[in-house]
């Protein structure tokens, strides 16, 4: 028996996943956790991760060693993606982590990153045709899906985090920050040659904003278990709704809105404003939303390995 410990350290969040994987390549998951430590918190234009930022981080791996150590010869794999990747002191906050924790971050790439998205998906949902959003804290990915193939990646520079700070007030979004953020998102998504390919097919949405989307209609809606949005569906004319409503609210308001985290009160309108810009721009009529992604991907990659060496 494995125990396949995969670490997440995004923009916004560090996420770590524990399974449990036999000599068969079955496999049962049993923790999962996640820190909001925003790690690309007033990174600036320099791209340095900040000290406060950097010390939220240390503590939530502290946290998260408490809990792998225990385990019997665990498999770590540790992957940083878009602040670690951007950052000018990359190297020092990696020795940092080293030193103190005795863990390699691998910082993988925008377009491994995607391929790890569309693996947790495919492996997870029954997608023939479709565009993967992926909207992390600090960067997206777009993964074109045809015939259960991954045709075309792309990692943008674009998130939660990064478009709100650049644009965004925290409190109420003024219709001018809006209208700039939302020109220059347009303006990113015109640079992507082969995103006309995806006219008219659904949009499968990961990431916490959108995952977040999911969840404040599913409360809306009553559901018992609003939380499980693996598989959910949202009509376009939904999600335009309830980024109106978001919108409309000031930060205390957003605070209290159900399914809202706190944490993702200020940085929600900047995370959606993406997925709707792209769903209208490609006359895209449904979202389906996924829990599974990047960390997913990296267990399904380790049990395809398992499989391989027994046949």
């Amino acid at each position: 028996m494995e125990n396949l410990v995969v670490i997440d350290l995004g923009s916004n969040s560090v996420r770590m996943t524990i399974s449990e994987i036999d000599e068969a390549g079955n496999h049962k998951t049993v923790t999962e956790e996640k820190r909001y430590v925003r790690l690309s918190e007033n990174m600036g234009e320099e791209q340095l991760l900040q000290p406060a930022a950097i010390e939220r981080t240390l503590a939530a791996l502290a946290e998260f060693k408490t809990v792998y150590s225990k385990l019997d010869n665990p498999e770590i794999t540790a992957v940083a993606t878009a602040a670690v990747r951007q950052a000018s002191n990359q190297k020092q906050f990696l020795k940092q982590v080293k030193d103190q924790f005795d863990l390699d971050f691998d910082v993988i790439s925008g377009a491994q990153e995607a391929r790890y998205d569309y693996l947790g998906v495919i492996h997870t949902l029954p997608i023939i045709n479709g565009l993967i959003v992926d909207t992390g804290g600090g960067s997206s990915e777009l993964i074109l899906v045809q015939n259960r193939q991954m045709k075309h990646v792309v990692s943008i520079p674009l998130g939660s985090v990064t478009l709100s700070q650049a644009y965004l007030e925290s409190d109420k979004v003024q219709a001018d920050s809006l209208f700039s953020a939302m020109t220059f998102v347009n303006n990113v998504f015109n640079d992507v040659w082969w995103l006309r390919e995806a006219a008219n097919l659904p949009v499968i949405g990961l990431g916490g904003a959108n995952r977040t989307l999911a969840k404040i209609n599913r409360r809306n809606k009553n559901f018992l278990n609003f939380e499980d949005v693996h598989g959910y569906k949202l009509s376009a004319t939904e999600v335009y709704s309830t980024l109106t409503q978001l919108l409309g609210l000031d930060l205390a308001g957003r605070k209290k809105v159900p399914g809202l985290s706190k944490d993702r009160a200020d940085i929600i309108i900047g995370g959606l404003i993406p997925v709707a810009l792209l769903m209208r721009l490609l006359d895209s009529q449904l979202i389906t939303f996924s829990n599974a992604g990047l960390r997913d991907g990296i267990l399904y990659d380790r049990i395809n390995q398992v499989k391989a060496a027994i046949e």
